[in-house]
């Protein structure tokens, strides 16, 4: 199995928002990543509205040629943007307010019933459901209970090794990735996987069998700052092969 990559524009937004101004576009952004190769546009639309606005994904969703993977908390709210908007897909994820970056995966065993609504009603709308979650066995078990048709693995314990643990720790995460992704696809679960990785780390995570599409951001955008959206995409589908 070729495994896709995802591209997040989230950060795009983040520039823009810090002068509240039109520049640079998200959405352009995405339409470049798309020539390069990209699978798919990841977007985030928090609740704070911190970078990416209900305008682009709007946007997006009328404009990219590939795949549109919104990614949101579990809110009735998000919901029914997700439902008007209409993306290929929704990825619900875990979301604080206070935090910089997503700090792990979704508690999907502690909230069946809440999630099992949500999804229910996506996939009634038919937009196909992903959860975000760490690689654990009762992660896995729940995301195949609520019905989700796809989980991301959450893969920041393993990027975060491999800046500044072991060969050990960074081995032991490489590990957990793969019994859950064997675990996933024996539920009948498609497995994609995401955060944290970048051109240093991710060839391992491409490595393992049953992961269909990687998802990257930051570290992309922070490339593309340097050398342009086209040339990091192009490095980081290099990387990955």
């Amino acid at each position: 199995m070729t495994v896709q990559l995802g591209i997040s524009v989230d950060h795009i937004a983040t520039i823009r928002e810090a002068r509240k101004i039109r520049e640079p576009d998200p959405v352009t952004a995405a339409l470049i990543a798309e020539l390069a190769g990209c699978n798919s546009i990841a977007v985030h639309l928090r609740e704070d509205k911190r970078h990416i606005q209900d305008r682009d994904v709007r946007l997006l969703r009328g404009t990219i040629t590939t795949k549109l993977n919104l990614k949101m908390a579990a809110t009735q709210e998000m919901v029914q943007f997700a439902t008007n908007v209409q993306p290929d897909m929704v990825t619900i994820v875990p979301e604080n307010h206070q935090e910089i970056t997503t700090e792990g995966g979704l508690n999907v065993a502690a909230k069946v019933d809440e999630i099992a609504k949500i999804v229910m009603t996506l996939k009634s709308n038919d937009i196909a459901v992903c959860l975000f979650i760490d690689p654990e066995t009762e992660q896995v078990k729940a995301a195949k209970k609520v019905g989700a048709d796809f989980v991301e693995f959450n893969t920041g314990k393993y990027a975060m090794a491999c800046d500044l643990g072991s060969i050990q720790e960074v081995n032991r995460e490489i590990s957990a990735i793969q019994d859950m992704a064997v675990l996933a696809r024996k539920y009948g679960l498609r497995v994609n996987a995401g955060h944290g990785l970048n051109y240093r780390n991710i060839a391992a995570i491409a490595a393992i069998d049953g992961i269909e599409e990687i998802y990257v951001g930051h570290s992309i955008v922070g490339r593309a700052v340097m050398v342009g959206m086209d040339r990091a995409v192009r490095e980081m589908i290099e990387a990955i092969r």
